[in-house]
């Protein structure tokens, strides 16, 4: 009986979790890749730049005086759950991880891929807005909806808000319980520096995730507007105080500036380590890790966008670029609180550092801070955590929403979605990460495939917004008017 667990255990564990990242994802992940370029480049040019053109505009769309019902987000609140699933461990961890896996060059890898994913996720944000549907007195919509409304692909349409929830609600999340509560294993053994008993088979995994779970059913079974209240409250003030600790411990190492951007700039153009392994390659990893971190033409945040009240989509669009630069800041932020530290080159014999991930970041941050450095990165982590698990399941919502309007099937996803969040704490979840790795391909290829057949739309949008905003008027938009159609929301 023994022997036939431990095999169920080791296929789910490690069998099936290694067939999946070596036989399946290098191929979806290098289509995926090639996409998001083509499709970061294609809209950076048609819309000549517009996640740069028009960034300083947002901050006057965020203090525009509109009136909301209850039941709606405003633009902030939308900007601030897109950015509460943004803004999560990917950019602690996620970002530790990269840099000791692919090298200092894949920092530089997420830059450029955000710079140019900016004019993707205006696009895609910008027709979610357009082709949004009511949802009582608020409003729901994301890819899903432009997809079958824009495209006229109902069965795409329904693979993709499928392939969302299964990555967002069950995947994401169990990966963000996860390490949330391996964050706690230092603390374990410094309480516990005799104890025989390991980390993951003590009680206190159990706790985190009673806890974690009591929070799920407290937001998950709550109207949405709270979700983004909850998160237009934590999300600004957990970024502000780590960037700005990270900017002290930067300074406070300011003469390695030079040798930091040096390491990163030769591992980046390393063509010989890219090209001799592509898929495990510095490019490859930096790319994944930041689409992993902003989002950009994953198509998940649109679904946050589409609720938003505004006066015209392209405001939410050019909102939601923005989005993608406070992410890169907090992702510098990481990603240079590790190569400035001490402990980044602490090298084993593969000549990679000896730490990784989360140890690597809690490391790092000891060194600057002594053990306040420790506590406020794992309340970070904590923070942060809870944040991408609110913004995962709204997107994960948004799409059950989209396949049945069903109050059952709601909250039987609900459950579902609280119990995978206790799941998460309990056990490793490396088949979790290679479904959700895998689902993500799926759901951003189907995504960035059909914001490249749209883009005519975006343009014509976007362009009415240009004219409106040279002649001074406040921005209102009028679907009839340039002739789009199944926009009902704006007719």
């Amino acid at each position: 009986m023994d022997s036939s667990n431990n095999a169920i255990l080791n296929l789910i564990n490690h069998k099936i979790p290694d067939f999946i990242s070596n036989d399946i994802i290098p191929y979806t992940d290098t289509m995926m890749i090639i996409l998001l370029i083509i499709c970061g480049f294609y809209y950076s040019f048609l819309t000549r730049f517009v996640q740069f053109r028009m960034l300083f505009l947002s901050f006057k769309i965020f203090r525009e005086n509109v009136t909301f019902s209850k039941e709606q987000l405003s633009p902030f609140q939308a900007l601030m759950v897109s950015t509460a699933s943004r803004v999560g461990i990917g950019n602690i961890a996620g970002i530790s991880f990269a840099l000791s896996s692919g090298g200092a060059g894949a920092l530089f890898w997420m830059w450029a891929m955000a710079f140019f994913g900016g004019a993707s996720a205006f696009a895609e944000s910008t027709l979610a807005q357009v082709y949004k549907s009511k949802d009582g007195g608020g409003y729901k919509g994301g890819p899903a909806f432009y997809i079958k409304k824009a495209l006229g692909f109902d069965k795409l349409a329904m693979f993709f808000a499928f392939a969302l929830i299964l990555t967002y609600a069950y995947g994401f999340n169990g990966l963000q319980s996860y390490t949330l509560t391996s964050s706690f294993e230092i603390y374990y053994k410094m309480f516990n520096p005799n104890s025989a008993l390991p980390y993951n088979e003590s009680s206190y995994p159990i706790v985190i995730g009673v806890i974690l779970s009591l929070f799920g059913i407290w937001m998950f079974f709550s109207h949405h507007t709270k979700i983004g209240k909850v998160s237009s409250l934590i999300v600004p003030f957990m970024a502000i105080a780590y960037i700005f600790l990270a900017l002290i411990a930067i300074l406070m190492n300011f003469e390695k500036f030079p040798l930091v951007f040096k390491v990163v700039f030769e591992n980046a153009f390393d063509f010989k380590a890219i090209f001799g392994g592509f898929a495990g390659s510095v490019l490859v990893i930096g790319i994944k890790r930041g689409l992993f971190s902003n989002e950009a033409g994953m198509g998940s945040a649109p679904n946050a966008a589409a609720a938003a009240f505004t006066t015209h989509p392209a405001k939410q669009g050019v909102i939601q670029a923005f989005s993608v630069l406070i992410d890169v800041i907090i992702c510098t932020s990481s990603g240079f609180l590790v190569l400035f530290s001490a402990a980044y080159f602490d090298l084993g014999e593969n000549g990679k550092p000896l730490l990784t991930a989360m140890p690597l970041m809690q490391e790092a941050m000891r060194g600057y801070y002594g053990s306040f450095g420790l506590h406020f990165v794992t309340i970070a982590i904590v923070l942060f955590a809870i944040t991408s698990l609110i913004g995962n399941y709204y997107y994960a919502q948004a799409n059950v929403k989209y396949l049945s309007e069903s109050k059952l099937a709601m909250n039987f996803f609900r459950i579902t979605a609280v119990a995978m969040i206790f799941i998460g704490t309990q056990i490793n979840l490396n088949l979790a990460w290679s479904l959700a790795d895998l689902t993500m391909a799926f759901m951003a290829t189907t995504n960035i495939i059909s914001l490249l057949l749209l883009g005519k739309i975006v343009l014509k949008v976007l362009d009415d917004f240009n004219i409106q905003v040279k002649s001074g008027i406040n921005p209102q938009f009028s679907a009839t008017k340039l002739g789009i159609k199944n926009a009902e929301c704006w007719d």
